[in-house]
């Protein structure tokens, strides 16, 4: 079995595939003051609610964008799993062309949403990702990762908000108001940072499909994509395991998927 790791700056998601099945899928904090050993023990509890042992994890693969996570998940794997991960950067898969001007400077995650998207869809694509930050990546047709933006995710501009403005009272961002003009403080706070966060994301989509002279498909995925397709004109479709299946896709194509 198969042992996928993304870790983000405020989540981390893990997997475990048996060949292309998805068998069980977990989110938890992204905690980055741990040892192998805290990680042996979430993992193994993790594993052992599902059934699943760890002597059956045979491989894993990791794509991380918070670096003191690096060591902690290397020595959990070399000590507990014996093996070393295979670890998704720019230097260690190249089956995406990146035409960054630098491409170690994309983040693994990216580049994993990226494959997973296009081998699935096999067009030119906007993934926008709902994470920390919210990144926008664009996909050329043949398979090519362009480039993207990179905004403050919807928590960390409402958490500016509630910060700087102190007589507003923080509010539940989880769902939309009824309407964008709001009648009461709440509501507005809420249309405010949901739809407003709205029209970013289809102001930005609608500037990169212009760059791009195609017609690309429109992806979301993270925590919070599903409230804003909701309220989005612009996103297509919500893929909530699209790193995961990206890092799957990747183990394969390196040799170590099955």
């Amino acid at each position: 079995m198969l042992l996928v790791i993304d870790v983000g700056n405020t989540n981390t998601v893990l997997g475990v595939y048996d060949g292309q099945r998805l068998i069980k899928d977990w989110r938890l904090r992204t905690e980055r003051n741990t040892t192998e050993d805290e990680v042996n023990i979430i993992i193994t509890s993790l594993f052992a609610q599902s059934g699943i042992r760890p002597e059956q994890i045979d491989r894993t693969i990791i794509s991380s964008v918070v670096p003191p996570i690096v060591t902690i998940l290397d020595s959990f794997c070399r000590k507990y799993l014996g093996y070393p991960p295979l670890w998704v950067n720019p230097a260690s898969y190249t089956g995406m062309p990146i035409h960054y001007h630098n491409p170690s400077d994309v983040g693994a995650d990216r580049i994993v949403n990226g494959v997973a998207a296009f081998a699935k869809y096999r067009q030119s694509l906007i993934i926008i990702d709902f994470g920390t930050a919210t990144t926008f990546d664009s996909i050329s047709e043949k398979g090519e990762y362009l480039g993207g933006a990179i905004s403050p995710g919807i928590m960390i501009a409402a958490e500016a908000l509630f910060m700087k403005a102190s007589k507003l009272p923080r509010v539940e961002i989880f769902h939309p108001p009824a309407s964008v003009i709001g009648n009461d403080t709440a509501a507005s706070i809420q249309s405010g940072i949901i739809y407003g966060y709205a029209g970013l994301v289809d102001g930005m989509v609608r500037r990169m499909r212009s760059e791009m002279g195609s017609a690309p498909k429109v992806i979301a995925t993270g925590g919070l994509a599903g409230l804003m397709h909701d309220v989005s004109e612009t996103i297509e479709a919500v893929e909530p395991l699209l790193t995961l299946d990206g890092l799957r896709i990747i183990a394969t194509e390196m040799g170590q998927g099955g």
